[in-house]
């Protein structure tokens, strides 16, 4: 039987991946009311995995990564722009 680490991070998990294939299909999606219905989808399941995440962090069963630095952020940005 799974404790209660083991289910959050699996529904952490299934949520992530669950978001990654909403936006898959949000990409390739032609009709627009399709569309529109997948991506309100997706940001309830978002939602969802804030909050999960969050109570993951709060019970200590996720360490988050360490905070970027400023310079990091600007650098990642200046990637993407040029």
């Amino acid at each position: 039987m799974l404790n209660e680490k083991e289910m959050v991070n699996d529904t952490l998990t299934m949520l992530k991946s669950s978001i990654t294939g909403y936006s898959n299909v949000i990409s390739e999606a032609g009709n627009p009311q399709f569309r529109q219905t997948i991506q309100q989808i997706r940001n309830n399941c978002e939602q969802s995995q804030y909050e999960l995440y969050k109570l993951a962090e709060q019970k200590g069963y996720y360490q988050p990564a360490a905070q970027a630095r400023q310079d990091e952020i600007q650098q990642i940005k200046s990637s993407f722009i040029q």
